[in-house]
């Protein structure tokens, strides 16, 4: 076998391991784990009511029900590299489908933006040569270039600093794309909607949360709850 044949059946070999993992873990889940939440399923079964849409990262590190302790229906979560929200009208697909589904199917009362330590989308808007063979992808973190832009003119940070801006820059970015979709807009004015920008650390897990009042990012269990929710202009009596 020459060096070539070698690599390919390691390679082969890496990806049959990969699947036997995730299989065994489905026949642990349905020996072990399921059983014990039968009653829960059988409720789901037909209908959801989740409390919040979560919108975050595809990063595999990010776990949505894990770092919230959320059971099965409680979260409505759409992932994507980069944690972007389309403004309204842009790119009618995945994300602003769910987010319309989101608020006007399923009624949630919250939605949370949440970026993370160490995003790979966020370091590629800083070195967009690193997308040159990935088009597709370059082409969906324009929708973060208003964050790029907006630390480049008004942040003289370090080097060591610029990532952890740029990712707080870029949740406050996508919470305003998401203030352009109709529905969203529609229940932010009545006062029936709350929206939220969280930022994880995967190492500390540590969450900061952007208070709009303030304009900053402080950590998410110091004081009250902060909120980058607008002022209800037509509250519900």
């Amino acid at each position: 076998m020459d060096k070539q044949e070698q690599q390919n059946s390691s390679v082969t070999e890496s990806a049959e391991d990969a699947l036997r993992h995730i299989v065994e873990g489905f026949r642990r889940f349905r020996r072990d784990v399921f059983p014990q939440q039968q009653a829960l399923f059988k409720k789901l079964a037909h209908a959801q009511a989740p409390r919040a849409m979560f919108i975050t990262c595809a990063d595999s590190r990010i776990v949505p029900d894990l770092i919230t302790q959320s059971d099965p229906g409680d979260l409505f979560v759409t992932r994507n590299v980069g944690n972007v929200v389309p403004p309204y009208g842009q790119m009618m697909g995945g994300v602003s489908t769910a987010i319309e589904y989101a608020v006007m199917a399923l009624g949630v009362h919250h939605i949370i933006v949440c970026g993370h330590s160490d995003c790979g989308a966020m370091k590629a808007v800083l070195d967009p040569q690193t997308l040159e063979r990935m088009p597709t992808v370059k082409a969906w973190l324009r929708h973060a270039e208003v964050a790029k832009t907006v630390v480049a003119e008004n942040c003289g940070c370090a080097d060591h600093n610029t990532l952890e801006i740029l990712t707080e820059e870029n949740v406050v970015a996508q919470l305003d794309h998401l203030r352009t979709h109709p529905a969203v807009a529609a229940r932010l004015a009545s006062g029936q909607l709350f929206i939220h920008g969280w930022v994880y650390d995967i190492e500390t897990c540590a969450i900061r949360a952007y208070d709009a009042e303030t304009g900053e990012f402080r950590a998410i269990d110091e004081g009250p709850l902060p909120m980058a929710t607008p002022r209800a202009r037509y509250p519900q009596g």
